[in-house]
């Protein structure tokens, strides 16, 4: 029986450390996977304010986690302060998505505050627990810049807010020649579909294959997991960007459903 994706070749736009589960999973489909990262993921260049708030968790109530990159660096800093299985008593946990609870779970946190349809600041903030804040101290961990929404509005919910910068995102150095490659493989139509996950990885895509590129992202299916990031495709001039469900699991089946469907 053939699979799904037999014989098509598969952009993977994640991060280095981020894309072996999706890749995996386009490879057990049949398709092969083209790794071609376009965000890094760094550590912040000044860690004391930091390693500072970190040393206050115990004044917090709520501590968020706005994506596994924050909780990955930010839990490894707070287990030499507090011993992970002795966080502050009190101290709330929520994250944003599936991947913020598995990343959670290997540090031995289990009891996790989290949607479990849509997973964006939007949905978090639908949840009961955090609907009556006034009073309480709250403590977002996050990437340098990012969306301002959920802060804002757990401080109009009556919470004392503070920001816990513990990444930054950059765009990835390459080469001319990988470049050319890929933009060689794109034209000989050897490239069938691309995968992106946030809606700077597309800014960065778009500027790293550079004007040479254009024409040919427009032209190949791009598959992306949230409604913003195609509005940002929309932007940059695609008219090919699917929308699947969240996580690995919708952009696996966003693509078996349509290359099943064109085939």
């Amino acid at each position: 029986m053939t699979k799904p994706l037999a014989g098509l070749n598969i952009l993977v736009t994640r991060p280095t450390h981020q894309a072996g589960e999706l890749a995996a999973a386009i490879r057990a489909a049949g398709g092969n996977p083209v790794m071609f990262p376009v965000l890094e993921i760094r550590d912040v260049e000044d860690q004391h304010p930091l390693l500072d708030l970190i040393s206050r968790l115990d004044q917090f109530d709520l501590a968020i986690f706005i994506s596994p990159n924050a909780v990955n660096k930010a839990m490894q800093l707070i287990g030499e302060k507090w011993p992970l299985q002795a966080l502050p008593s009190g101290l709330k946990i929520a994250t944003i998505g599936e991947g913020g609870v598995r990343e959670l779970r290997k540090f031995g946190v289990n009891e996790v505050i989290a949607p479990t349809e849509r997973f964006d600041s939007e949905a978090l903030l639908e949840l009961a627990e955090l609907q009556q804040l006034q009073g309480k101290r709250v403590v977002i961990f996050r990437g340098e810049g990012g969306r301002e929404l959920l802060g804002n509005t757990l401080v109009q919910r009556g919470a004392t807010l503070e920001y816990a910068v513990c990444y930054r995102r950059s765009k990835p150095e390459v080469d001319a020649g990988t470049v050319a490659a890929l933009l060689q493989a794109g034209a000989r139509n050897e490239l069938h579909a691309i995968t992106v996950t946030s809606s700077e990885g597309l800014r960065n895509l778009s500027g790293m294959v550079g004007e040479p590129g254009q024409q040919w992202l427009k032209s190949t299916p791009v598959f992306v997991p949230h409604e913003r990031i195609a509005q940002v495709g929309s932007e940059l001039g695609l008219t090919r960007v699917m929308v699947t469900a969240i996580g690995d699991e919708g952009l696996l089946g966003g693509l078996q459903e349509y290359f099943q469907k064109k085939s």
